[in-house]
């Protein structure tokens, strides 16, 4: 396993901080080009997992089945677990910011929608006055659109992290440890965005530790989901979901005491215990088993 383990680290890691590397020489996450690159960094997983295939020369149709592509053994499964992490993460999403706001954490601002408001005056865009329709409507698209238009960059890192990555470290350490270990490493290969304060901007450079703290949670969901079903694509329709519909919940805050991101939502200490408490339910009531990977995928290359 530990060249095939090598290819996909140095693909997936390499290729990442090539894709950043012009906001770190010039503006940074404020750059025009941020959510072009963002995007295009999330697709270097996948590279990584066409690489192990090219050396390791297994038939295509094997890969896939292999690394999630397929429905997997058990296809009503496969759609149940979708449909749930389709409406399920949204849902998880405002709990969080409810439970945020119960505790004081978040002061919310249903009726002016300042931040909001800011947030679309940033970009040059002049408010309307029936702003609440405008935000209500763009989190009805978030909720049921956002796993079709984010699910091929979803894709670009799942078939990484959850499809081919998840089951080997499984195999190799056990369930749990599996899914921390493949958490972990997902969240440190964020560090290109999250050291220039991605999702954490009052952070700055510490955003990469606290980032690894919310994808080590949310892995241990997304890789259950693989596990539980031989497949990708739960994982995947969560994965978008979250991107589509997690930093609209934040827009729901109010500008004079704007919302702390370490602590409040998804994806700050909240949303993190939230995270580990379904975390280890699903762990307990709907256990998963290692599915060991395919012998001689570990093996050297015929030169």
């Amino acid at each position: 396993m530990k060249r095939p383990l090598l290819v996909f680290i140095v693909l997936a890691f390499g290729l990442s901080w090539a894709a950043a590397l012009p906001l770190w020489l010039g503006g940074g996450l404020s750059s025009p080009l941020t959510q072009a690159l963002g995007t295009l960094l999330m697709f270097t997983p996948a590279v990584g997992v066409l690489g192990v295939w090219a050396v390791s020369r297994t038939p295509f149709r094997e890969w896939a089945r292999e690394t999630g592509l397929t429905l997997g053994e058990r296809k009503g499964r496969t759609g149940l677990l979708v449909l749930t992490a389709w409406l399920g993460v949204p849902l998880l999403v405002f709990v969080a910011m409810g439970i945020s706001a119960a505790l004081g954490l978040v002061s919310l601002d249903l009726d002016g929608l300042s931040i909001y408001r800011e947030a679309m005056e940033a970009r040059g865009v002049q408010a309307p006055a029936d702003l609440g329709t405008v935000a209500l409507l763009q989190i009805v698209i978030g909720v049921a659109a956002g796993p079709v238009l984010n699910g091929i960059p979803a894709l670009g890192e799942e078939w990484g992290w959850r499809g081919w990555l998840v089951p080997r470290l499984v195999a190799t350490n056990g369930v749990l440890a599996g899914l921390l270990i493949s958490g972990f490493v997902w969240g440190l290969w964020h560090a290109p965005l999250t050291l220039l304060g991605y999702n954490y901007p009052r952070l700055g450079s510490w955003a990469a530790l606290a980032f690894i703290g919310f994808c080590v949670l949310a892995g241990v969901l997304l890789g259950w989901l693989r596990l539980r079903t031989g497949s990708v694509w739960p994982a995947v329709v969560a994965h978008a979901s979250l991107n589509a519909i997690a930093s609209v919940a934040l827009l729901l805050g109010d500008a004079s005491d704007p919302p702390n991101e370490l602590l409040a939502g998804i994806t700050g200490v909240v949303g993190w215990l939230l995270l580990a408490v379904l975390g280890a339910v699903v762990l307990r009531f709907y256990p998963v088993r290692p599915q060991q990977p395919r012998p001689a995928e570990s093996a050297e290359p015929v030169a």
